[in-house]
């Protein structure tokens, strides 16, 4: 007898499969108004594709999908990745989809057709990002953008005429602001505050930047790049990478973020530059790696966002990370102490040691982020061994996908091990991941 009933059925349980991550590959990353000075997201993010494509041998495949973004796009970037994907080797049958979570945007990417694939929607797919800083894009002022469209909307050659001659009056323009909506202040000044607020030294500041400096630089000469990097318009190692440099040198610098706070630590050399970069990884399930002999670098376990209020609470803008990483650790029944490797995204020197510092503190840890007790201390030896965006640069959306390659890297030659992966982002925002292998 048929089943009439209008009760839904509850779906089967399905069970979630592994999700390996196979490669990346990026572009150098580039200083603001340098070699990629002339070349668009597009451009940046196309060439990180195909090197990808190239080095695993996808040319006319057809993959699940690709995700990408970009935090600065001009109009003509509406459908950014998926145009990438039309200009590259893949099959165009291969869907796309731009998405955007300020510097969490390539993770988050990476995050979103992980679960594709854990959940068998898709076999394997792409995930990533890029940004321009020397491109960015600038825009009519809001008086000149609406006689424009008054024009536009006029019927007659008079009207036309008429509303053309008031443009004159309504010119101007608006760039990109470094700065939060909500408070004005850039990103920099807001990590300002939180450095105060938690004491962070100069001296250990620079002491991170020109560690960072100096762990990415003998990377590049012991070859480990070498499978991770297409060069682009000339460059072969990222653009902002000083391997001479050192805390003494750093330690000459002047402070440029919270002087008027008094005694200010952050300075260009322990801060990140804008920087130009497209970056890519690849993930698919074992059955798809083992059909084309590809070997799995590490799992993709899971991922974590949190949010902060920054404008009228007690958390500072960048610290979102410390209140989504124990929920991740909760989770997955971990401790903070259970890794062989810590990726902590360095946009500032001063929010590594904040949040490292903010995880040792019972006080921090009961009051705002409800646990029972500290999380603890980390070994800082095992702190982003390969260098990071102190010393890489920081291409707003594509910092997620050169971390998550590295770091699965990292653990294929480490023979295993397991990966904490954190990023901080614009508008009080954090994205965080565990990947092992």
């Amino acid at each position: 007898m048929a089943d009439n009933s209008t009760t839904p059925k509850k779906p089967e349980t399905r069970t979630e499969r592994p999700v390996a991550i196979l490669g990346g590959n990026r572009i150098p990353f580039a200083r603001q108004d340098k070699a990629y000075a002339k070349v668009s997201n597009q451009e940046m993010f196309t060439a990180a594709l195909d090197g990808l494509v190239s080095r695993f041998n996808l040319q006319g495949e057809q993959l699940g999908m690709v995700a990408g973004g970009a935090v600065l796009k001009h109009a003509r970037d509406f459908n950014l990745i998926r145009e990438s994907v039309l200009g590259s080797a893949l099959s165009p049958y291969t869907p796309a989809f731009d998405i955007q979570q300020a510097c969490g945007t390539g993770l988050q990417a990476i995050t979103t057709v992980a679960d594709g694939i854990a959940r068998g929607r898709y076999d394997a797919a792409i995930g990533g990002g890029v940004d321009t800083t020397s491109d960015a894009p600038i825009a009519v002022g809001e008086g000149l953008r609406r006689q424009l469209l008054e024009v536009n909307r006029a019927r007659s050659t008079k009207d036309q005429i008429l509303g053309a001659a008031k443009l004159l009056t309504k010119l101007g323009i608006e760039i990109p602001q470094n700065g939060e909506p909500r408070t004005g202040m850039s990103m920099g000044e807001h990590a300002a505050i939180t450095a105060k607020e938690f004491g962070i030294k100069r001296a250990d500041q620079d002491e991170l930047a020109a560690r960072s400096h100096q762990n990415m630089a003998a990377a590049y000469d012991d070859g480990f790049f070498d499978d991770l990097i297409t060069p682009f318009m000339g460059l072969t190692r990222d653009q902002n990478l000083r391997g001479d440099s050192t805390a003494e040198k750093l330690a000459k610098l002047k402070p440029v973020f919270g002087v008027s706070l008094g005694d200010a630590t952050m300075t260009a050399g322990n801060s990140t530059p804008l920087t130009d970069g497209a970056s890519t990884v690849l993930l698919g399930s074992d059955e798809w790696a083992a059909e084309r002999g590809l070997p799995v670098l590490a799992y993709f376990v899971d991922s974590e966002t949190a949010a902060v209020d920054y404008v009228n609470g007690p958390d500072g803008l960048l610290m979102a990370p410390t209140y989504a990483v124990p929920r991740l650790l909760a989770r997955n029944g971990l401790t903070l102490q259970d890794f062989d490797f810590y990726e902590i995204h360095e946009a500032f020197a001063s929010v590594v040691l904040a949040t490292l510092q903010a995880w040792e503190s019972e006080e921090y840890c009961k009051e705002r982020l409800g646990l029972d007790s500290a999380l603890g201390p980390i070994d800082r030896s095992k702190l982003n061994v390969n260098g990071s965006s102190l010393a890489a640069g920081h291409p707003f959306a594509a910092t997620g996908g050169r971390i998550v390659a590295q770091a699965a890297k990292q653990i294929k030659e480490n023979g295993g091990g397991r990966a904490l992966i954190s990023i901080c982002a614009a508008g009080g925002q954090g994205v965080t991941a565990i990947i092992e292998g």
